[in-house]
């Protein structure tokens, strides 16, 4: 309940304008990387950008926490077969994905219309939840991994554990509603479409 036509209709405008959409993307990666992306570039080309971004990120954050890392590895058919950091990467993944469609129903977006992520049924899921990879999905995930060294608890179950402690004490999913709503201009609904503005 809650879904405004007008708001509905404003996030299909942003999604399905190609200039409307790279002004989102690049106010995503504005967001989460704490810096504008480089000039003239096409969502493709940041999409690349940002892969490489992430792999460096992954990198440092194991550093960071002392984790053994040799990369990400994630087969879909057996998830279990990977190594605990990447194990505890895709249960932390999963849990700031489940926040972020929270967050989504609760100012009424569209799932399936992401500006970075396509092809899923919850693209613009996947979109908010990427911007919490470094704060909350990593952390949580190599935090969970590190205390896996010396428990004997599943590594889900420390995941589930430390998502619970993480997402309290960041009010994870009321910043994430914050980010949609910065995301999205919500408030520029039924004052302009704002497209003579810069993101």
């Amino acid at each position: 309940g809650g879904a405004r036509a007008d708001r509905l209709l404003y996030q299909a405008r942003l999604a399905l304008d190609e200039t409307l959409r790279l002004k989102v993307v690049r106010k995503m990666y504005a967001m989460r990387f704490g810096e504008e992306p480089p000039a003239r570039r096409s969502v493709e080309q940041l999409r690349g950008i940002e892969g490489a971004r992430v792999k460096a990120i992954y990198r440092l954050m194991a550093q960071k926490y002392g984790i053994d890392w040799e990369g990400r590895h994630y087969d879909r058919a057996n998830p279990n077969a990977t190594d605990i950091p990447n194990q505890a990467i895709n249960h932390a993944a999963t849990a700031v994905q489940a926040a972020a469609a929270i967050a989504v129903q609760a100012v009424a977006a569209l799932p399936p219309l992401g500006f970075i992520h396509e092809d899923s049924g919850q693209s613009f899921v996947l979109d908010i939840a990427d911007l919490y990879r470094e704060t909350a999905t990593l952390h949580i995930a190599f935090t969970a991994a590190k205390q896996a060294e010396k428990s004997d608890e599943t590594i889900d179950r420390l995941v589930r554990r430390e998502a619970a402690t993480v997402f309290r004490k960041q009010q994870v999913i009321a910043s994430m509603i914050d980010s949609i709503q910065r995301v999205l201009r919500m408030d520029e609904v039924g004052h302009g479409t704002g497209d003579d503005r810069d993101s």
